[in-house]
């Protein structure tokens, strides 16, 4: 789950919140002796460890988080100035202590850093571009992994998996192809410093955009230095002093005009200056001395998880310590799995991944959460134990928050109930009039469930636009438009980022969509229907085991049907049946009355006097 995320303006923050006048709010923290109360922390800051340290109910804890306008459940982790702020309105100081600080850290670094020093190896950079979504950040991308597929694997097919790598000056260098603002605002929050490197993309001909100094306010909270490289300069109206005189108003100023930022023009259609950017991603990288021990497990952070036809959960996922190895079993929270692949973004299979590397990985028991860390087990039963550890105390967490809760109002009970879900449906509306917009809004909020929550990211009037595709791509987010189309080129950024884009000119249509994609975030149900019964009344031997002479005795008994073999009211074994036959014809079916021979997958252990019950599974479709 990502860290807690602001509300959109269309949801202002209630005047209880500006006033902190929240009833009893905070009171049973607040030091009886009027001496300052310090707490310690280690990110990622979670909403129930905040809690259990000011000494108040979590729920509580995310009822004042609504009122600022922050949606979090227990489990989800806030950012640390909005932690901080939840302290000090109680008159508590929170203390932030990242990784490899405190005195524990320092003794256990003195010990660990002989044995580990000469363990590092030298590690490519991961690098993120960021900039207005104009401004070209899509076209570098493209040209530096066009120039990568033609030098390292002509005619091969590159796959999109939110990362990849690219050789320079045979150095390696791996880059984030994922929203830059999730990829800084939930690894940051989880103190997951993935990110080493930062290219903030200005074009030469519009300058600095306000999604321009966005980004650069997420490049400076993550502390990474930027790289600004000024695109589009063969553009007429390109004006490269304007860009560096805009840098210095920002207290970046560029290297030659006597600053610290690394300024690069380039041309990302053209290919102009590229080779320089390059250079200079490597030079801050050899400065930043960028080291990983290949040799302890492996441990890492998801870039992207999502569930594909065939494949089922995968993620990608970017190795920092030690190297990922096939056979590993691997634990990211309440989901595991056992390295079967691993596959690099040209689709090709990789024997290991060593740290900064970017890879695909399949067969996850459920999807992982962008941002979550992982880290290899000692083998997959190990990772399987640890996972339904987590899964466990998860759920316990979540009865326990359930329990205490204690809503003051039936607004804030819906609210809370919605915030804590698992799962959730977030929409981009756009329409042709704002009336028709607001009608949307308000025929969905009749929508109602306790399994999954709908939440509206932005409603808009106009077309679909390539900023609406930025926006959703960055929060798993779906878009709808209404009597809209779409402006040129928003289809094929759309697919390019995997981003759902829906077209309605009926507006209970358009609801109804909404509503099955809910419903189509559930795990399916099944449902299992007894169709049969046979009676073991013999046993006889073939070439590989024993075969059952049975009467069937109730219903029907057909190859293939799921069957369950029980033995004084205990099951015994749980198959499929592979081979059924009337005297010696393999037949597809056999009816009550009739005797038939009967053999379940890799079961051999039937006696006489057992009963052999069929039965269908049914997938039904869940309910909201």
């Amino acid at each position: 789950m990502g860290p807690a995320s602001i509300a959109p303006p269309s949801s202002p923050p209630s005047p209880a919140a500006e006033s902190g006048s929240e009833e009893g709010a905070g009171k049973e923290a607040l030091p009886e002796t009027g001496e300052i109360k310090t707490i310690t922390l280690k990110p990622p800051i979670v909403v129930r460890d905040l809690a259990n340290e000011l000494g108040i109910k979590p729920f509580k804890l995310i009822s004042e988080l609504m009122e600022m306008g922050i949606f979090a459940s227990i489990n989800q982790s806030l950012e640390e100035d909005v932690a901080s702020k939840l302290a000090e309105k109680r008159g508590i100081i929170l203390e932030i202590r990242h990784r490899g600080e405190g005195p524990k850290a320092k003794k256990k670094k003195e010990v660990k850093e002989v044995d580990e020093s000469a363990l590092l190896e030298e590690r490519p950079p991961v690098v993120c571009i960021l900039g207005h979504v104009d401004h070209g950040k899509t076209s570098l991308l493209d040209y530096i992994r066009k120039e990568s597929v033609v030098s390292r694997e002509a005619g091969g097919i590159t796959q999109h998996i939110g990362a990849y790598q690219v050789s320079h000056n045979d150095k390696k260098i791996t880059f984030l192809d994922t929203p830059g603002h999730a990829a800084f605002n939930q690894m940051r929050a989880r103190g997951a410093d993935v990110t080493d490197v930062a290219v903030l993309i200005v074009a030469a001909d519009d300058g600095f955009m306000p999604q321009t100094d966005e980004a650069l306010k997420f490049i400076q909270k993550a502390g990474v230095q930027p790289i600004v490289a000024i695109n589009k300069i063969d553009t007429q109206g390109a004006n490269i002093d304007r860009v560096k005189t805009q840098m210095q108003e920002r207290g970046i100023p560029s290297e030659d005009w006597g600053g610290e930022t690394i300024t690069v023009p380039i041309s990302a259609l053209k290919g102009d200056g590229i080779e320089d950017l390059l250079d200079m991603i490597l030079l801050q990288a050899e400065v930043l001395e960028l080291k990983a021990n290949p040799k302890k497990t492996a441990e890492g952070i998801i870039i992207e998880g999502q569930v594909e036809v065939g494949r089922g959960p995968t993620a990608t996922v970017i190795v920092q310590a030690g190297t990922l190895k096939i056979g590993d079993g691997l634990v990211c929270g309440p989901h595991y799995t056992k390295v079967k692949a691993l596959f690099n973004e040209y689709g090709k299979n990789l024997k290991k991944a060593p740290p900064s590397t970017p890879t695909r990985i399949i067969g996850w028991t459920g999807v992982p959460d962008c941002g979550a860390t992982f880290h290899a087990a000692k083998n997959e039963k190990a990772a399987k134990r640890e996972a339904e550890e987590n899964m466990i105390l998860q759920r316990a967490d979540q009865k326990a928050d359930q329990e205490e809760r204690m809503p003051t109002s039936q607004e804030k009970l819906f609210a809370a109930i919605a915030a804590n879900q698992k799962k959730t449906l977030r929409l981009i509306i756009k329409g042709d009039v704002y009336g028709s917009v607001e009608a949307i809004q308000n025929a969905l909020t009749e929508i109602h469930s306790d399994k999954v929550a709908l939440e509206i990211v932005r409603a808009e009037v106009g077309p679909v636009s390539k900023s609406d595709v930025q926006k959703a791509s960055a929060g798993a987010t779906e878009i709808i438009g209404f009597n809209v189309k779409s402006e040129n080129g928003v289809q094929a950024l759309a697919k390019h980022h995997a981003v759902k884009i829906t077209h309605h000119k009926i507006i209970y249509e358009l609801i109804d969509q909404v509503r099955d994609d809910m419903v189509d975030m559930l795990d399916p149900e099944f449902r299992e229907n007894k169709i049969g019964a046979a009676e073991v009344r013999a046993v006889f031997p073939i070439a590989k085991g024993f075969v059952a002479g049975c009467l069937v005795v109730e219903g029907r008994v057909v190859t293939q049907g799921h069957a369950r073999l029980v033995r004084n009211g205990e099951v015994v074994a749980e198959r499929k049946i592979d081979s059924l036959r009337r005297v010696k014809d393999e037949v597809k079916e056999v009816r009550a009355g009739t005797e038939c021979g009967i053999h379940m997958e890799n079961t051999n252990d039937y006696k006489e006097g057992d009963l052999i019950e069929i039965y269908e599974i049914h997938e039904i479709r869940p309910e909201l």
